[in-house]
């Protein structure tokens, strides 16, 4: 993981029938502050510029549309695996043609930081054909890491200043 005030890393891997990529930081907020924010569709799109809105709730078993800005492409994961405050899966497609996986892990550093680290694998027989369309996402997901970065650490000095 990163050290604190550096950059979000990127990491990319690609095969002929997958590919994946990873982005991680650490962020200066209680996990318990970085969890709520993921957890609140309706708050997402006032931090997250990557994303324009969320319809449903981001809540173990449930389906959730997610719009992109900019476009009018939605994406409709499954949510799964969650552990509150500490993980869970965005789950999309129908495996063995097209599946995508998102994984958000939230590991609480001694020193009350987070270390935050979000990967997507997208597999299946129609990735080669899929890949032509799709987006080169590090420097999404490093926009991404860098705006819940921002929000939770702005969100943890506000609730230190209140205390």
């Amino acid at each position: 993981m990163n050290g604190l005030n550096e950059d979000p890393r990127i990491a990319k891997t690609s095969g002929a029938l997958s590919m994946s990529c990873v982005v991680d930081v650490t962020i200066k907020a209680s996990a318990e502050t970085i969890w709520r924010l993921l957890t609140d569709a309706k708050d997402f799109p006032r931090w997250n510029s990557t994303v324009s809105g969320i319809d449903g709730q981001i809540r173990d078993g449930q389906r959730i549309r997610v719009h992109a800005p900019g476009t009018t492409r939605t994406f409709t994961p499954r949510i799964s695996d969650v552990v509150p405050g500490r993980r869970m899966a965005w789950i999309g497609g129908r495996a063995p043609f097209f599946k995508g996986v998102r994984v958000f892990t939230l590991t609480p550093r001694p020193d009350g930081s987070t270390d935050f680290e979000m990967g997507e694998r997208f597999s299946g027989l129609m990735l080669p054909v899929a890949k032509r369309s799709m987006p080169d996402f590090g420097p999404v997901f490093r926009r991404y890491a860098d705006d819940l970065r921002h929000e939770a650490e702005r969100v943890g000095d506000a609730q230190a200043r209140a205390a």
